[in-house]
Formats: C-alpha cells, structure tokens, sequence
C-alpha cells in the first residue's frame, strides 16, 4: 500500500487526503443540516398544530364555562329584569364566540375530529335554543322562583354537559397527539444523531489508516535520505544505497542523493590522482617565477627610461598646442575686425543708396514744383485775357493777373535752376554709392580671406590638440605599464610563496581526501580532473632539471587566463637593447603571476575543503 501511494507526488497525495476530509466534513455537514431541517418542519408542525388546537380548545372551554356562568347568573338575577338582561347580552356574546372557535378548530382539523366538533356544536345550538326561552321568561318576569327555572333548563343542561365531555375528549385526544409529536420528534433526532456518529466512525475508519500510510510513506523515505546524508558527512562514500521505489519528492530526493554519491566518489578519485601532480606543479612554478623576477626587473628599467622620453615629448607637444591656440585666437579677432568693417561698409553703401533715392525723391517734388508754376501762368494768362475783355472793371483784376504770372515765371525758373543742382547731386551720389559698393565687395573678400586663415590655423590647433592628447594618452598608457611591470615584479615575489604555499595545501589536500572511504573500482576512470594541468609539467621536469624545460610548460597551461589589453602598448615603447632579451622570456612572462593569483584565492578554500 505505501509503494502505491509513493508512485503519487507528495502533493497530490495531500491535495486528495485534503478532498477527502473535505468531502467527509460535506457528507457530515449534509446530514446535520438535514437532520436540523427535519426537526425544524416537525417543531414547525407541532407549533401550527398543537400549540394552535390547545389554544382554540381552551377558547372553546372557556366559552362553555363563561355560558354556565352567566346561565347562573341570569338565574340568580330572576328579580331584576334589567340585569338579568345585561347577562343574557353577555351570555349571547360568548355564544358568539364558542361558535368562532369551534369553527377555528374544525378548519384546524382532520375529518374524525371535525365530527365530533360538528356535534358539540350542535349540542351547544341545542342548548341555546332550549336556554333562549326561558331567559326571556326570566327577562319578562314571569318565572316565580329560581327552582322553576332551573327545572325548565334541565334538558338544556343536559345537552351543555354532553358538549362538555366532548371537549374534555378532545382535550385528552390532543394531549395523546402532543404525545405521538414529541415522540416522532424524539425518534428523528435519534436518527439524525446515529447517522451522524455511524459517519464519523466510517470517516475516523477511512481517514487514520490512510493519513499513518501516508506519514510511513514519507517519513520512511526521509528517514534513509537522512541516513545516506549523515553517511557522505562522515566521509563515508561506500555506503550501499537502499532501493528507491516511487515517484513522489522523498524519492527524488533520495536518487539525488545517491547521484550526489556517485559524483563525490568521482571527484574524489580525480583529486587524489591530482594531488601529487600538483606537488610537482608547484616545483615547476617557484623555479619560473625566479627566472621571471630577473627578467621583470629589466623591463621595469626600460619602461622607465621610454616613460621618461614621452614626458619631454608631451611637454613640446603642448607648447606647439599652445602656441596654435594663440594663433588662433589673434586669427579669431583680425577675422572679428574685419567683418566689423565689411558690416560698416555695407552700412555706408546702405545709406548712400537712400541718399540717391531721396534726391531722386526730390527731383520728383521739383517737377512737381515746375508743373504748378506752369499751369499757374497759364491760368494767369487766362485771368488777364478774361480782364482786358471786362474793360475798365477788369483792370485791378488784370493787375492782380499779371503779378500773380510774373510769381510763377519766377518759382519756374527757380525750379529749374533747383532741378539742375540736384541732377549734378544725383550723379555724383551715384557715382559715391558705386564706389562704396565696390569698396564693400573689397572688404567682403578681405573678411572672407581672413575667415579661411583663421579656419586653417583652428585646424592646425585642432590636429596639435589631438596630437598632444594622443601623445599624452600614450604616455599615460606607458605609465600604466611601467606601473603594471612593478606590480607584476611584487606578484612575481608574491607568487614564490604562493608556491610554497601552494605545496602545503598540495600536502593538505592529500590528507584531506585520504580520510574519504571510496570503492576500489572508483578512482579507475579518474583522469577529467587536472589531467591537462599536472601531465605536462611532470613530463618537463622528467625531461630536464633545467628552467628553459619549465618555462614553457607553465606558459602553455597558464595562457588561457592571460587576456589583458592593458599590456599592448609596451611593446612600441621598447628598446632595441631589450628587445632581443625580452622576446625569448615573454611568453612565461605573464603565466606564473596568473597562476600565482588564484592560488593565493583558493588557499581558504582548499582548506574548508
């Protein structure tokens, strides 16, 4: 049952366990809300029934007595007319009223009981047509005595206690019906309760096994898992692993486990076949890094001597830079000079060009001028004509005509000579105004000849700018290298001890992957780990003791961790002296700072390993 359960996921199995609780407390939750349902209709009926028919039944008695009552009283009231009459109003009245609750009860009723209350109400009719006529006797005075009238409605009473033992059985009917209510009500609650219980039985049946299968199932699993774990703590590795049966979370965990077993077992094979290789490793890179020291030192001093050189030359560069700027700037204002003047040049010729056009203006007026003058001499001539014609009455006129036409051959001569200075005017504004134009055009070529020296000198700044900023980048670029060489020559110091270092942790990791149990059979393929690492440098020292036999195998293994862009300009800022030196010593140059790094990195590591 448990290898079942465990092809389900732990979810799923809890999801349906969770269903299913669910669905018990739904099949519990349906029958108590039945069963209340149920006890609600029957408390419901027996308030409409019982409770109504007792008390309608209790208005029927009451009725009946108050009838005997108030029978007696109108007896006893034989001698007083008028009383007795109020009583017999009161006695009609509850008449009245025991006839509303009879036919209350009988609408109320089964078929059986609605006879019975039929005949009660036709005794009580009875009753009261007997009783009627002797109230009417007694009301009139003529009854003598209270004995004759009580013998007059003695078959009266009769039928009044036949009705009075109906309603006494129908009062014990009611209370056995009271009785069969409770008892039914009684008999379903009991029901409601067993059905109840026989569901929580059959959920408790269902729910415990199932929910300690389902703990087994998980718990079990877990507990072997925690078991493996302790076991690969200790450093135990050989521990057999316990079939893994199922599909839920607790078995892949336990086949992760048991991968994670696998793979330790692997990598534990790799590490002891690495960790003499990486004793002699070390060897190989102490003796490297000793060589390497010397060689650093010497490019330390060369790069010194370049960076020394490119100073001085950055420092001319800015003094050329500086003094292009100058140029440029004196460029800059003769250029601001003389576009000032072509502006006040174009100015001159502006305003010349309205000095021609107002003395043209003006010529225009003086025509004007001479065109009046004209016609006012005519009109003049007219007005002279016109006098000598009017004879004697004419002559003030003709006076008047005479001076006003000899007015008018002078503002004509005048005008002419006016007209003849302006035209001299005109023509010789003309002529200014064309030679200020080709002044302008004069001063427009100086301004742009001086824009396109000043725009030559800003290039030659520019390229003396950017020379200097490249020479300066260049220098800064030999700096950075000659400062990278001395830390390389400190990380070269450095990475002697991390040689030494790197031994101990070689001595450490053996030790430390000794206290692991492995199977025989695990360690045969071990040969991922370190291979391309460790063989190389074994077979160069094999091969000669020498440091030349070392050099390149360290180079060759450390090269892939070698990619720096920073170093690339150190090689045109060599010298010939060096350079033959340098070039045999540079591919293990670099390779040992790059190894010494991360094994200095690692030491903590190896360590909590």
């Amino acid at each position: 049952m448990s290898a079942m359960l465990r092809q389900f996921s732990i979810r799923t199995r809890m999801i349906g366990a969770i269903a299913m609780v669910l669905s018990l407390l739904l099949v519990v939750g349906g029958v108590g809300l039945f069963g209340m349902r149920a006890m609600h209709d029957l408390t419901q009926a027996f308030k409409e029934q019982t409770i109504q028919t007792s008390h309608q039944m209790h208005n029927l008695v009451q009725s009946i007595g108050d009838m005997r009552r108030f029978e007696k009283d109108i007896l006893i009231a034989y001698q007083s007319p008028d009383s007795a009459r109020a009583y017999q109003q009161r006695w009609d009245q509850t008449l009245q009223q025991f006839g509303k609750a009879a036919k209350d009860l009988a609408s109320h009723q089964p078929e059986t009981k609605s006879l019975a209350l039929d005949k009660m109400s036709a005794l009580v009719e009875g009753y009261a047509g007997k009783a009627a006529p002797v109230f009417k006797e007694i009301i009139g005075g003529h009854v003598d005595s209270v004995g004759s009238a009580n013998k007059q409605l003695e078959s009266a009473k009769a039928d009044i206690q036949a009705a009075q033992q109906l309603v006494d059985e129908l009062s014990k009917q009611l209370d056995t019906n009271t009785n069969t209510a409770l008892a039914k009500a009684q008999q379903t609650e009991d029901r409601v309760m067993t059905a109840f219980i026989a569901i929580l039985l059959i959920s408790a049946v269902v729910v415990i096994p199932l929910t300690l299968l389902n703990m087994q199932s998980i718990c079990k699993p877990l507990a072997d898992a925690e078991d493996l774990a302790q076991a690969i703590a200790a450093g135990d590795l050989t521990k057999t692993a316990i079939e893994v049966e199922g599909q839920d979370e607790a078995s892949h965990l336990m086949r992760s486990l048991q991968n994670m077993q696998h793979a330790l077992q692997t990598l534990v094979g790799q590490l002891r076949t690495s960790a003499d290789s990486i004793r002699t490793a070390s060897v190989e890179i102490a003796t490297g890094n000793q060589d390497l020291s010397g060689r650093t030192e010497q490019t330390a001093s060369n790069l010194q001597q370049a960076a020394s050189s490119m100073t001085q030359l950055t420092g001319t560069v800015k003094q050329t830079a500086d003094s292009a700027r100058t140029a440029n700037q004196l460029a800059n204002s003769a250029s601001g000079a003389a576009a000032k003047g072509g502006e006040v040049v174009g100015q001159v010729v502006s305003t010349m060009d309205e000095i021609n056009t107002s003395s043209k203006k003006i010529n225009d007026i003086i025509g004007v001028i001479d065109g009046i003058a004209f016609q006012t001499n005519i009109l003049a001539l007219n007005a002279a004509v016109e006098a000598a014609r009017a004879g004697e009455q004419g002559r003030g006129f003709a006076v008047v005509a005479s001076e006003v036409r000899s007015l008018a051959q002078r503002s004509a001569e005048a005008a002419r000579e006016i007209k003849t200075l302006i035209g001299a005017s005109v023509e010789r504004v003309e002529t200014g105004s064309r030679l200020v134009q080709e002044a302008g055009e004069s001063m427009t070529d100086i301004v742009t000849s001086v824009q396109r020296v000043s725009d030559i000198i800003g290039e030659i700044t520019a390229a003396a700018s950017e020379q200097s900023d490249g020479i300066a980048q260049v220098n800064q670029s030999v700096l950075q290298l000659d400062q990278m060489t001395q830390q390389n020559a400190a990380l070269v110091e450095e990475s002697a001890a991390a040689a030494e270092s790197l031994k101990d942790q070689a001595e450490r990791l053996a030790e430390a992957v000794d206290k692991f149990k492995i199977n025989s059979g695990s360690a045969a393929g071990k040969h991922s780990f370190g291979g391309s690492t460790v063989t190389r440098p074994a077979t160069s020292v094999g091969a000669s003791s020498s440091h030349a036999a070392a050099k390149p195998s360290l180079a060759g293994n450390a090269a892939p961790a070698i990619s720096k862009p920073n170093f690339a300009p150190a090689k045109p800022a060599r010298s010939s002296a060096t350079a033959t030196a340098s070039s045999a010593a540079k591919p293990p140059r670099s390779e040992p700072v790059a190894r010494s790094v991360p094994v200095a990195q690692a030491e903590g590591d190896w360590e909590s390993f």
